[in-house]
Order: structure tokens, then sequence, then C-alpha cells
């Protein structure tokens, strides 16, 4: 990168990026999706909340061991290091635990997941569309989700040869097995009346 004058811009490691993350204040969540790059959000509203909470107990019950479940380790704003030295903080996220029997206690954790999910609000969906989804494609996770609660809306996408591909959808009160999760969920509990 240069600068006006010509000469060429160090770009900020990853820990001195990391650094700025630990300072941030309270509320704010930031991220590195571009190598040196600090991103920041702020934290969610309500439809957003309600969205990522019901979704993450559905999906517990049917899978993650803590609650029963046989398949799946899910996590709620992990901060998940990817290849790059970028960092990334899904609203939710898992690893199977055929994969991974059990998770460091790392932060941020260095085992991709095997599936991210983004909850959609009018301040993070071009973001989450047009940045997140093709680099966790890029980044080799296998699938991602993109929970729209104004739209009542999930997409699923899995990622074919580094590009997200949508391969399944769920909208209003629908319910279906989506992947990939083998348990069939009602969508219809995740948006607010």
């Amino acid at each position: 990168m240069l600068d006006m004058s010509g000469a060429a811009k160090r770009v900020s490691t990853f820990e001195e990026v990391y650094a700025q993350i630990a300072r941030l204040p309270k509320g704010l969540t930031g991220e590195i999706l571009a190598p040196g790059v600090l991103s920041t959000m702020s934290r969610p509203g309500l439809p957003h909340a309600h969205a990522a909470d019901m979704a993450a107990d559905a999906l517990r019950r049917h899978g993650d061991p803590r609650f029963g479940g046989r398949g799946w380790w899910i996590y709620e704003e992990v901060e998940v290091r990817l290849p790059g030295d970028m960092l990334a903080v899904p609203d939710l996220c898992g690893w199977r635990v055929e994969r991974v029997a059990r998770l460091p206690d790392d932060n941020p954790v260095v085992i991709l997941p095997d599936w991210c999910a983004e909850i959609l609000s009018p301040s993070t969906a071009a973001l989450d569309r047009s940045v997140k989804l093709p680099l966790y494609a890029r980044c080799g996770i296998a699938y991602v989700w993109l929970i729209d609660p104004e739209l009542r809306l999930v997409e699923v996408y899995e990622s074919t040869r580094e590009r997200p591909m949508l391969v399944a959808s769920l909208r209003d009160t629908e319910s279906a097995a989506l992947p990939p999760f083998d348990t069939e969920v009602s969508v219809g509990p995740w948006w607010r009346a």
C-alpha cells in the first residue's frame, strides 16, 4: 500500500490490531476482515438478539453436548482467527464434535468452525453479505447461514471451490432440516412478533 508521497505504508500486524480490539470500549465488537484493518460494530438491536438466541437454543437442543445433543459445539460471538491474519466474530458458530472432541481454551479460537451464522441487521447486512460470506468460504468454513429477521428468512450457503453457493432457504414459519444439521428446525420462533 502506498501513501500520498508514494512511500510504502506498513500494514499493521495481527497482534497490533488485536491489541486495538482489546482496548475498544464496551459495546463495540472488533474484527479484522482485511489484513491490518480494524472493523468495528456496535451491539445488535433486539430483533437481531432475539433471532440469535432462538437459533442458538434450537440448534443446541439438537446437537450441542452441553445441552443433551451429540454432534455439535454451538457458541455465540466467539473470536475466530482466520487464515491470513484475519479475525471474525460470527454471531453463531459450531464445530462438529467428531472433528473437535474438545474445544481449546484459546482466545481467539484458531480451529475453524464447520458452520457460521450471521444475523443481518440494517447496519451490518451489506458487510455480512459482501465481505464476511465470501471470506468464510475462502477460508474453508463449509456452511454459512445468513439469518434476516426483517425479511424472516434463513439462507444456507455451502462453500464450493472457495465460493458461497446458496443451497437452501426457509422463511416465515417454515420447518426443515438445514445443512449441515440433520434435524428439523422451525424458524417461526426466531422472529419477533
